[in-house]
């Protein structure tokens, strides 16, 4: 299942574990990152929390924590090579994967149609 929220993440949920990264638009108006920051593996956030950084020639930005949980997992890849997230951002340039607290509140968030009605 895939899902969006109003800050331009995206969510691939799996059972009670969700991938977690930004979406193309959102890649699109950063423009080239140069630099990621990642939360650590057993840190836990609630919904809205200030999760990573991104970095690039324009801005600096937080991704959000889309839903309350905590970190199993984040992918080292894109600290390394940060234009792996311009490149294939719905993809390869994931963040981090979340353990929900509850998998249901998933239901909330945005599906695709709605997402892109959000960015027109």
């Amino acid at each position: 299942m895939l899902k969006f929220t109003e800050e331009h993440e995206w969510l691939k949920i799996e059972g009670d574990v969700a991938t977690v990264g930004i979406t193309t638009h959102a890649a699109e108006q950063l423009g080239d990152l140069v630099f990621v920051e990642l939360p650590e593996v057993g840190a836990t956030f609630s919904k809205g929390g200030d999760a990573a950084t991104v970095e690039s020639v324009k801005a600096a930005s937080d991704v959000y924590c889309p839903l309350d949980g905590e970190i199993v997992e984040i992918n080292e890849a894109i600290t390394s090579d940060p234009s792996l997230v311009n490149s294939d951002p719905q993809g390869a340039g994931w963040f981090f994967k979340l353990k929900l607290a509850n998998a249901a509140d998933a239901d909330a968030l945005l599906d695709e149609a709605a997402y892109k009605e959000l960015v027109g």
